[in-house]
């Protein structure tokens, strides 16, 4: 990796910073140095590293399997609350990354609008 770096927004002159570990809104480097996050996981993690919360649901379910690739009831709730909490979200359908999503959204609009992809 280029400068030890992914993303060139996290590399640090002289070297970017190497995380050990992660609790709440702090993050430790390799060298026992204490940080608060400001990027908390490209903001994904907006309830800090390891929230209680998260890991019980997860935990809970675990115990009853997860990622079965077909719709299941707990998937079917969770559309249902998306769309109560989005108005004009009228249907809904969970994509695997951005690029999916953007795809799916690019195709709505061709058929919408009838223009061709050239």
């Amino acid at each position: 990796m280029p400068g030890g770096v992914s993303h060139n927004v996290h590399y640090f002159p002289p070297y970017p910073i190497f995380v050990r570990k992660g609790k709440g809104s702090k993050i430790w480097d390799v060298d026992g140095n204490e940080y608060v996050d400001l990027w908390m996981g490209h903001y994904t993690h907006m309830l800090g590293h390891h929230p209680e919360v998260i890991i019980e649901a997860i935990e809970g379910q675990l115990k009853e399997g997860i990622h079965w690739g077909i719709v299941f009831e707990k998937q079917v709730e969770w559309a249902e609350l998306v769309r109560d909490l989005v108005p004009c979200a009228e249907m809904v359908r969970f994509c695997c990354s951005g690029t999916e999503a953007t795809m799916y959204a690019v195709r709505l609009a061709r058929a919408y609008t009838g223009k061709k992809s050239y």
